[in-house]
């Protein structure tokens, strides 16, 4: 239930996106972007970790603003895999990436805080 819950939020920060940052667009019906956020969050899941360690001295360098790049890229290459896929998702350059990622991870934030775990991390069970 919650990784359904965290792919609703992804495609909602996708949509915000969409309709936010000039140059990222979406042609397609809300399954397909709901496969787009799954595409989002395998990348970010697998491609960002390895990205980060790589970068850490760059990272390091710039005190942590270079995320903000890494997280362009990861926006830009969901492009990628979503256009070879056909679903649709356009990121126009990586101006249009680094905002659009801007406005996914406030949004991703923004609901988060309002769909916490209830749970405390029992699997629902209170104590």
């Amino acid at each position: 239930m919650r990784f359904l819950i965290r792919l609703i939020i992804t495609a909602v920060a996708l949509w915000a996106a969409v309709a936010i940052v000039p140059g990222i667009t979406f042609t397609g019906g809300w399954i397909s972007l709901l496969v787009v956020a799954l595409i989002f969050g395998l990348v970010n899941a697998f491609v960002r970790p390895l990205l980060k360690l790589l970068t850490c001295p760059l990272i390091l360098l710039t005190l942590g603003l270079f995320i903000f790049v890494i997280n362009a890229l990861m926006l830009w290459l969901t492009s990628s895999l979503s256009r070879s896929l056909g679903l649709g998702f356009h990121v126009d350059g990586f101006a249009s990436a680094f905002w659009g990622a801007l406005v996914v991870s406030i949004v991703s934030v923004l609901l988060s805080i309002f769909v916490r775990d209830e749970g405390g991390g029992h699997d629902g069970v209170r104590s």
